[in-house]
């Protein structure tokens, strides 16, 4: 999130697409029912299902699954054509006055394509994607927003095509509806007024879910929405850590802190440092990650302690890398598997025997492992997937360890929530049995291995020798943990380069301000500097004034960076500090103390217009918000292409149906069909209940929250189900190109169909929260009939359209 949870009551429009929080994320109900009873906020909604969080709505907007960047893109032709953008705000915080290459070229010119577009290997040769530079290497501006070649006219070209009869014929809206959601949005490009955006795996799990989220940010820019409070960008995390997991290197593509990992052609620390820290030469741009050399030598420090030299590079070799233009995601780790390139695998409080799309693939795949090992509260069908339908345990070579752990409440330590909170959690209860946190779990297996390579040797063992591992011998103090992440001086400094003053060595640093890229700070992730400091453990803390009265609450626990309520806030200032709402001030600059007041700045330099000011996006190289994306795979504008798996064509770009770079696999088990199939006539999409956890390990598990929700079952409109003859509480089968499942029959107005290029579109809704293994009568997971084609940028499945056909059993 940029914001917040609880700033989300200071919205004047709360947007919900692509997720469900009445549902899935019911604590954010309070703050959006508080926005709407005393702000008078209108909630949008816009979903293919009419749900809990639509019943509440002031406006609902029922949408085919997978058309989000028609619906988006129209809301942005809409914006410019009306000019309802907030002018002085795009001028000076964004990008929309810059030249581009004349060389560019977009899906207007080149029917669906960018230019440099590749067919044969799918990808774009990005050359011409780049801003016209001055000779001093500073972007060309026209802010007059007038010249053919700036992002405004490039941006108001790229969606000419989207009208409002183009946007209701491609998503089957209501066009009054479309039209009405279009005027609320669009009226808070104004000072005084903030929408703000909700959503979640309702708009990434799509081949152009980075684009999905792309269109809004776009959106929210042209409205001046972003660093306000009330408004922003807001992730609702599928779960209650996620953004921890992502902040500490879960992904494989990144290490603790965003920083990239290293790969294999990046042959030294020099090199890596060379090629990732961006520079600029725009003088008003802070530039944050130039600051990447010492986060990454603070990084290695934490990792390798007193091993960790600059006469060895900080022991940077140690560090695995990736093989150049390869890519280790999720779904490529399962392909590698399913073809017998992984001999071992551990499954840490996952499923993906039933999580994965095309779960067939991967449960094949477990099978030509030489072993795994499951960490999980149940056996599930991961643990036991070789016993599962369909399998044969005398052909099946996989040994399966299963390593009992400590639930949430049976350990202690830090969860940080999608607004970036970091909350310190206490152990409830112990754990039952022999069941350990997983800390302890890793803790012992780490001792174990260092203790056979001390007596047998091996090929480099240094990595596993060298580690500077002191977190207890058996049971792991969490807090040193902790304490390691936030950062320490190494060594005495005798006057330091930020504040002059004296630190010791073993000393907490203060904050990521005070990291240093010679070796006298070690950091396990710098953006968690200033969590643990020496004045003690910042997310314990529990304080609940609100001086601002905008749910900041500084004093309640900890958030990243620096405790920051809200990022970007210097774009809610105009260029002299002034708050551009002086009702809901984020931030406000003091000219008699020449300071900020309000929420943590990002940065304390004095506001644009003054001596030393500085822009407000500072993470980014030339420090402005930027519409036009040159970094991701499919485009520096979001573009409307069809799901992969479609009944309809795409009516925008005929030539191109589906994201010319979507990511597919080619193995015996990836079936998917591109466009339609008369055998499968109907769109199907997935979701998740109250009552249910993600795969159901633990609330299948639960015995009141199973009664409340058996058995996995599909909705379908009454339309459909008189035509099918189901009725509600029939068996009935759903059938993919990938299979089958069997499910209990809900026909329900909530899903009904829609008009799409002139004949009924019918949608299908599952959850995935079942499995084979238990309860006996529950049926099996949703995932067995979803395709996995990925996304270019995230590799994350397209598992909220494909086709599907329905019968009953």
């Amino acid at each position: 999130m940029t914001n917040h949870w609880v700033d989300l009551k200071n919205a004047d429009v709360i947007i919900v697409m692509g997720g469900n929080p009445a549902e899935n994320h019911p604590i954010s109900m309070k703050w959006i029912l508080k926005a709407k009873k005393e702000r008078g906020a209108k909630l949008l909604v816009i979903d293919p299902k009419f749900t809990r969080t639509a019943s509440k709505a002031d406006l609902y907007v029922p949408i085919r699954p997978g058309t989000d960047i028609a619906f988006l893109g129209g809301l942005i032709k809409y914006i410019i054509d009306n000019e309802l953008y907030f002018k002085d705000y795009v001028i000076n915080y964004t990008d929309l006055s810059y030249l581009v290459d004349p060389n560019f070229k977009g899906p207007e010119d080149l029917d669906g394509y960018f230019s440099g577009y590749d067919p044969k290997t799918r990808k774009y040769d990005k050359a011409t994607w780049k801003y016209q530079l001055d000779e001093k290497g500073v972007p060309k501006k026209d802010p007059t927003l007038k010249d053919p070649n700036c992002v405004f006219q490039l941006l108001k070209k790229h969606y000419s095509r989207y009208t409002i009869d183009m946007v209701v014929e491609i998503t089957g809206a209501p066009k009054e509806k479309v039209l009405e959601a279009y005027k609320i949005i669009a009226s808070t490009g104004k000072p005084n007024k903030t929408a703000t955006i909700c959503y979640a795996m309702g708009w990434t799990q799509h081949t152009v879910g980075v684009q999905n989220i792309r269109a809004m940010s776009i959106i929210q820019l042209l409205l001046g929405n972003i660093g306000m409070a009330g408004g922003g960008v807001n992730a609702l995390r599928g779960e209650s850590n996620v953004q921890g997991s992502t902040d500490m290197g879960l992904l494989f593509h990144v290490l603790p802190g965003y920083l990239p990992t290293p790969k294999a052609s990046w042959v030294d620390l020099k090199t890596y440092i060379e090629v990732n820290t961006p520079k600029t030469a725009e003088p008003k741009s802070l530039n944050w990650w130039k600051n990447r050399p010492k986060y990454i030598v603070s990084l290695l420090k934490a990792f390798y302690g007193d091993y960790a030299t600059k006469e060895n590079d900080f022991c940077y070799s140690y560090l695995p890398k990736l093989d150049d233009n390869r890519t280790y995601s999720w779904y490529d780790i399962f392909d590698a598997m399913y073809k017998g390139k992984i001999k071992g695998f551990f499954a840490w409080g996952q499923n993906p025997a039933c999580s994965s799309a095309n779960a067939n693939k991967v449960r094949k795949a477990l099978a030509k492992l030489d072993w795994l090992v499951c960490v999980n509260l149940w056996d599930n069908e991961t643990s036991s997937f070789w016993k599962g339908p369909g399998m044969d345990p005398k052909k099946i070579k996989t040994e399966v360890f299963f390593l009992p752990c400590a639930s949430s409440v049976e350990k202690q330590g830090s969860i940080t929530n999608s607004g970036r909170l970091a909350q310190w959690r206490y152990k409830a209860v112990e754990p039952p049995g022999k069941c350990l946190p997983d800390a302890e779990i890793m803790n012992e297996l780490y001792h174990k291995i260092k203790e056979l390579y001390q007596k047998q040797g091996g090929v480099f063992p240094d990595p596993i020798l060298k580690l500077n591992w002191n977190y207890g011998d058996k049971h792991v103090d969490i807090e040193k943990v902790a304490k390691e992440i936030n950062g320490y001086y190494t060594k005495d400094v005798a006057s330091h380069p930020i504040d002059k003053k004296a630190y010791k060595k073993g000393q907490q640093v203060a904050s990521f301000v005070f990291l240093m890229d010679d070796g006298s700070t070690a950091c396990g992730n710098w953006i968690y500097s200033a969590a643990f400091t020496e004045a003690g453990n910042m997310m314990k803390r529990r304080g609940k004034e609100d001086p601002t009265g905008l749910g900041l609450y500084s004093n309640w626990a900890w958030c990243w960076p620096l405790n920051r309520r809200i990022i970007y806030n210097r774009a809610s200032v105009d260029p002299m500090g002034n708050p551009w709402d002086p009702q809901r001030p984020v931030i406000k600059w003091d000219a008699q103390n020449k300071k900020w007041v309000g929420d943590v700045p990002d940065g304390p330099q004095p506001p644009l217009a003054m001596e030393g000011g500085v822009l407000p996006f500072i993470m980014k190289p030339l420090g402005v918000g930027t519409i036009f994306g040159a970094g991701l795979a499919d485009g520096p504008f979001p573009t409307y292409y069809e799901p992969v798996e479609s009944p309809f064509k795409n009516l925008l770009y005929p030539k191109v149906h589906f994201n010319p770079v979507a990511r597919t696999y080619d193995s015996p088990d990836d079936k998917f069909v591109v466009g339609m199939d008369p055998k499968y006539p109907y769109v199907g999409t997935t979701y998740r209940v109250t009552e249910h956890w993600q795969t159901g390990v633990m609330t299948r598990h639960t015995p009141w929250l199973l009664e409340l929700e058996p058995q996995i079952f599909a909705e379908i409109d009454p339309e459909l189900a008189k035509e099918k003859g189901i009725k509600s509480g029939d068996k009935v089968i759903v059938s993919s190109p990938r299979g089958e499942i069997w499910a209990i029959a809900i026909v329900t107005e909530r899903i009904r169909p829609l008009i799409v290029q002139g004949k009924k579109c019918h949608v299908i809704g599952i959850p995935w929260h079942y499995g084979w293994k238990f309860p006996k009568n529950g049926g099996d997971s949703a995932n067995l009939i979803t395709p996995n084609v990925v996304d270019p940028n995230t590799f994350i499945q397209e598992t909220k359209c494909f086709i599907v056909n329905i019968r009953k059993a």
